[in-house]
């Protein structure tokens, strides 16, 4: 069950910071606030930029015509009725 926290004495360049982070990526306070403390704590979880370095590491194995439109056209529509 989730708990409550209430935080106390936050300076204010790290509220600032939060604060314009939570506009940038369009999330309330408390949402960007959970976010940044998974990111710090929960040490499984891979930053946004690792995710898209290994995205690119692996899409750059693939060879240009080992996926071609109509075949991913083909397993989109796999299995539908």
């Amino acid at each position: 069950m989730p708990t409550t926290l209430t935080l106390k004495n936050i300076p204010d360049a790290v509220y600032e910071r939060l604060k314009a982070s939570a506009e940038m990526h369009r999330r309330s306070l408390n949402s960007e606030a959970i976010i940044c403390l998974e990111l710090v704590l929960v040490p499984n979880r891979a930053a946004p930029s690792e995710r898209l370095a290994r995205a690119r590491e692996l899409r750059s194995g693939l060879t240009a015509s080992a996926f071609q439109a109509q075949d991913i056209d083909d397993l989109k529509r796999l299995g539908r009725p």
